[in-house]
């Protein structure tokens, strides 16, 4: 559905409070069928980007990983801090 919002939970991190509002101002976007909505509808444009973006960080910081996935994660996790 929204083939542009980019993945936000990955191994070097949480995201940053802006690639969260882009995520959830595309997602509203898609969903409402306004690229910039009217004067009317702005308030609650803006209020559903807020509340998805509260959301979706809620959902990151309490997402476990698991299997295969913790072990990627890792050994990302390990290259990254053999760089510094």
């Amino acid at each position: 559905m929204c083939r542009s919002i980019k993945k936000l939970r990955r191994p070097e991190g949480q995201p940053t409070d802006e690639e969260l509002e882009a995520a959830a101002r595309q997602f509203v976007r898609k969903v409402s069928g306004y690229h910039k909505p009217s004067r009317a509808n702005e308030e609650a444009f803006e209020r559903a980007v807020r509340e998805i973006a509260r959301t979706t960080k809620e959902l990151l910081s309490q997402v476990t990983v698991t299997g295969a996935r913790r072990l990627e994660f890792q050994r990302v996790e390990a290259s990254d801090s053999h760089l510094e």
